[in-house]
């Protein structure tokens, strides 16, 4: 009953996907194991350079020989990621952000399949007319970035409509198999998870941060453009801390003028190199960070509150397909 046309085109068991966490977050360790596991495992790739993305390709590759996908932030290339990915052969080369229409044609000529991340309907017909093989909706709830500002409930059915036959995936305040099942109810033919995975054993995320997402409720998490070094204008949904509590007693001044402004709050290795992470900054605290996670960007979608525990990302896959298989037994008994 789960497996849904487009599980067939990618030659994958289960309708879910693994979100492209970005900053190398969502690394070889978790892509290979929701592979593994009978989803679509990504990489988070945006804002790495051209090689750590080739090595983590072919790490990836000697982990799994099942399909996964690779993930881009349109606004963060500086040249030769694209390049890369496409050179590297990965099976699914994922685009946020921007206009994906320069990059397709090239991407589909080498035998990748190109998927497109929108937040509008607009936005999904734009991606299509360019030939992408298929689109990811995502609903205002999601965390990370977020690009459009309506519901999922809203906005799935309205871009399957609008780009049918495309097959459209659902990505916002999901973490269940009941949210699975409620997905494919409105078109879509798979989900993609991202907080959910956050919270697994193979993310690259801090031990501390998943912890702070098992902890929180969706009335826990910011809709907000605070964290803005890195990538200036860009909306994204986070978990609050004592950054946001701070900035807004201030009486949410500017960029520049912001409470602790220029204050490095850790440090990381991101990409290979070890890197300052000041106030504000974009990126949120992976493996070995060592600072104050209050003044870091703890991003989550309102799918926090149904995260309960960190676990390995096949025991993910596996208990979201068998809540999404006993809820469709209660419908049909």
């Amino acid at each position: 009953m789960l497996k849904t046309r487009l599980c067939r085109d990618l030659q994958i068991d289960h309708p879910i996907f693994s979100a492209p966490l970005g900053g190398g977050t969502a690394g070889p360790e978790l892509a290979a194991a929701v592979s593994d596991a009978g989803g679509l495992g990504f990489l988070g790739m945006g804002g790495l350079p051209a090689r750590v993305i080739r090595e983590h390709i072919r790490e990836t590759r000697r982990r799994t020989s099942k399909p996964f996908g690779a993930g881009l932030l349109l606004p963060l290339l500086e040249g030769g990621e694209i390049e890369a990915c496409i050179e590297e052969r990965v099976p699914v080369l994922l685009f946020f952000w921007g206009d994906v229409a320069p990059h397709v044609e090239k991407a589909k000529r080498a035998g990748v399949r190109v998927f497109s991340q929108v937040g509008s309907v607009d936005e999904a017909k734009a991606a299509a007319a360019a030939g992408v093989d298929a689109i990811v909706a995502q609903g205002y709830e999601a965390g990370g970035h977020v690009r459009g500002t309506t519901s999922l409930a809203t906005l799935v059915p309205a871009v399957c409509q609008a780009v049918a036959p495309l097959p459209v995936i659902a990505a916002g305040g999901i973490a269940t198999g009941r949210g699975l099942v409620a997905a494919l109810r409105l078109g879509a033919e798979a989900v993609s998870m991202g907080t959910r995975f956050v919270a697994s054993d193979e993310s690259r995320a801090s031990t501390e941060y998943k912890q702070r997402i098992v902890r929180a409720r969706a009335e826990d998490t910011v809709h907000t453009m605070l964290f803005d070094i890195g990538w200036p204008d860009a909306a994204h949904r986070v978990i609050r801390n004592k950054a946001i509590d701070e900035w807004e007693a201030a009486g949410r001044p500017p960029s520049g003028q912001r409470p602790g402004e220029g204050t490095i709050v850790g440090q990381m290795r991101i990409g290979g190199q070890m890197t300052d992470v000041p106030r504000y900054f974009v990126g949120s605290p992976m493996v070995g960070f060592e600072g104050n996670l209050d003044y870091t960007v703890l991003y989550a979608g309102e799918s926090c509150g149904l995260v309960n525990d960190i676990k390995p990302a096949a025991a993910i896959v596996r208990d979201v397909v068998a809540e999404a298989e006993a809820v469709l037994r209660e419908v049909r008994s």
